[in-house]
């Protein structure tokens, strides 16, 4: 029997996720129709240098990032010692601070003219670069220091939680074998917390191949910037599409290959078994761990972010307070608009998938992966997702102004590709995974009784939604806006590709004085940046340490 409001809900659920799919698709469509002579091209000549420099970077970043952070994700969930609680949440302080901003500050230190080098000459007496080695810091190496010191505490994270959640009973039961510590490790320890390690390395590497401001400000030539500057540089946006697709396939390897490597391990732990108590740290052994872990987010965070304030402080004259008021102002409206619809859309296909619950097999597997494609846009790279956005928003002003030139009527220029609609599609589509994930958790919570209960007084759809769900959702709800908000607030690739005619946000502000080698002049905007960032990075780690104390 045909029903026009399951007809109405099916297709705005298949709208939203096509909605969602569409820059994947026209990426797909356009490298299709695209010249592959061009692309052949950029084979022969430079375009296997963009791909093995991308491998390479990821390879570096990932394995600088496992060594920084499984030492100390060991220390914090092994010992006990005085600033182990303040350590917890200080390791991850990192994820705050832009990779770009990181390689600049540290450019400006440890470039030749930098006081590092300086004061190294005037100690030792050097007069030219020819009496001395120093590492050069814009080099393929320096950018993986610098993205590994941004993008290690998402390894960190999962590593530390995978370590507390380890049974003392297995450690225990090792000993009693003869197991030393070294075997104990290899054995025992790694095994468990090597999904983990797999799940932060992946997201490391997705992070890494999508980054632009840092490579292009270290002139590392990689397959972002080969899309940068294809597209923008020569005006060939097919060439660009296809190298998007050799990016795509590169990214849902990795996302490949992590599952891959989980797909037969199976872990599991009784609720009786005893925790990993914390062993308390003293003598050699503690001076040795306060200062790796000090040290490692002194280099990481605290010394950009004291020259940032330094800079600000003494540039504050030569701040434009102006533009700063109305990038900021750019900013927090863009964002605040995406995080809203973002959130409007997760409540939307977490209620449809909620309903089909009721409905057969096939309908409740439709629903599932409808919400699993949805949430595929966080691993598209910035720069890729401003390709696939502004292909079919192209077509779609001629399309318009062609019918209205039909008609007599004069055409209304770029009203989709110029305008901010581009841009807040690119942050929706890109963060909804954010929103998703942040709701889901809170709709699993609510017992599926209560929606039969809310049936039996006569509320469906909709009315269901807002009476029922919606004041048990407001913590998930809230989390959602907090955490999208903030991510829109710091995308810089996106942003750089779709804002409109004289339209700039703080996060293009402030790369703009970068690449110019005037950043003295954005460091209050960068600030900002900055502090914004902190906010969900604190909540995250603050949520971890208390249900981490909560289970010991």
């Amino acid at each position: 029997m045909f029903s026009f409001k399951k007809t109405l809900w099916n297709l705005t659920a298949l709208f939203i996720v096509l909605y969602f799919l569409l820059p994947l698709l026209s990426i797909f469509y356009q490298s299709w129709l695209a010249d592959w002579h061009n692309i052949q091209h950029l084979w022969k000549t430079v375009l296997t240098d963009y791909s093995l420099n991308s491998l390479l970077l990821v390879l570096g970043t990932v394995f600088l990032s496992l060594a920084f952070a499984i030492p100390a994700a060991w220390i914090i969930s092994t010992y006990q010692f005085k600033g182990q609680k303040t350590l917890q949440w200080v390791l991850c302080l990192p994820l705050a601070m832009p990779a770009y901003l990181v390689g600049y500050l540290y450019t400006d230190l440890l470039d030749y003219a930098g006081p590092l080098q300086s004061f190294l000459r005037q100690l030792f007496g050097w007069t030219t670069p020819q009496d001395y080695w120093f590492p050069t810091i814009r080099s393929l190496g320096g950018a993986c220091f610098v993205l590994a010191f941004v993008l290690y505490p998402y390894i960190f994270l999962l590593v530390r939680v995978a370590l507390l959640e380890q049974s003392e009973n297995l450690i225990h039961s090792a000993k009693t074998l003869g197991a030393n510590a070294f075997y104990l490790f290899k054995k025992v320890t790694l095994p468990l917390i090597r999904p983990a390690m797999a799940i932060g390395a992946s997201l490391v590497a997705m992070e890494t191949l999508g980054d632009f401001g840092t490579v292009y400000y270290f002139a590392i030539p990689t397959l972002t910037t080969a899309i940068y500057d294809t597209w923008l540089g020569y005006g060939d946006l097919g060439s660009a599409s296809q190298i998007s697709l050799l990016m795509l396939f590169m990214i849902f390897s990795l996302i490949w290959l992590e599952r891959y490597s989980r797909y037969k391990q199976k872990t599991y732990q009784r609720g009786y078994e005893k925790k990993h108590t914390l062993k308390p740290l003293l003598g050699i052994k503690l001076w040795l761990a306060q200062i790796y872990c000090w040290g490692l987010v002194s280099v990481a965070f605290f010394i950009p972010f004291l020259k940032l304030i330094y800079w600000s402080v003494s540039y504050f004259d030569m701040t434009q307070t102006d533009n700063f008021l109305k990038y900021a102002y750019h900013s927090l409206s863009s964002s605040s608009i995406a995080a809203v619809i973002c959130v409007l859309l997760a409540l939307f296909l977490h209620f449809f998938n909620r309903l089909s619950l009721q409905k057969s097999v096939s309908q409740q597997h439709i629903a599932q992966y409808g919400l699993q494609l949805s949430a595929q846009g966080y691993a598209i790279p910035g720069t890729v997702l401003a390709i696939g956005i502004l292909i079919p928003y192209t077509g779609a002003d001629h399309l318009v102004n062609d019918i209205l030139k039909s008609f007599g009527i004069s055409p209304v220029g770029l009203i989709f590709s110029g305008s901010m609609f581009a841009l807040i599609s690119a942050y929706t589509i890109r963060f909804s995974a954010m929103a998703i994930g942040g709701i889901e958790t809170s709709f699993q919570k609510i017992s599926p009784s209560l929606d039969m209960a809310s049936r039996t007084l006569g509320h469906n759809g909709l009315n269901m939604l807002r009476r029922v769900h919606m004041p048990l959702l407001s913590k998930g709800i809230f989390t959602a806006l907090m955490m999208v908000f903030i991510e829109t607030m710091k995308e810089l690739n996106a942003s750089l590709l779709l804002r409109p005619f004289n339209f700039d946000t703080l996060a293009t502000h402030v790369f703009t004085f970068t690449s110019d080698e005037q950043l003295e002049q954005a460091a209050l905007p960068a600030i900002v940046l900055v502090l914004v960032g902190l906010l969900p990075v604190i909540w995250l780690t603050r949520s971890l340490v208390l249900n981490s104390e909560k289970e010991r």
